[in-house]
């Protein structure tokens, strides 16, 4: 019982996991499918307000796609967070504002993993902790 105990006592090591899940996710399963941002992106960001809407539908791509590579190595773990809390945070409240739950609930889901992971940052294991002991 006290082996499980130790190893069920592991919160970096949980962090580890979801960190790499969150990140993994959000840069093969969304941020890589807008790498060249597609017209039809442009045009969405154009359609919000967003001055530049190339540049903007870039950095919404890139911060999927090379933030979740990011995140899931642990690396500027925090830099990364608010750059998807931001993306999420618009493609929730202003992309999805007059969905039902279930269509914004990923952007969501998204939204609150970057803010939790802003707050706790990266963990023992990560990038940012070899960095910072160097």
């Amino acid at each position: 019982m006290s082996k499980l105990k130790s190893f069920v006592n592991q919160p970096d090591f949980g962090l580890l996991l979801f960190r790499f899940f969150v990140g993994a996710t959000m840069a093969f399963s969304h941020g890589l499918g807008k790498l060249p941002p597609s017209e039809q992106l442009i045009q969405g960001v154009t359609g919000m307000g967003f001055p530049l809407p190339v540049v903007f539908a870039w950095a919404a791509a890139l911060s999927e796609f090379v933030g979740g590579l990011f995140i899931a190595a642990g690396l500027f773990t925090r830099l990364a967070t608010v750059f998807l809390a931001f993306t999420m945070g618009v493609a929730a409240f202003v992309v999805h504002s007059a969905d039902p739950f279930n269509v914004k609930e990923m952007a969501l889901l998204y939204f609150a993993s970057a803010i939790l992971l802003f707050f706790t940052g990266a963990g023992q294991y990560s990038a940012d902790r070899l960095l910072r002991h160097k």
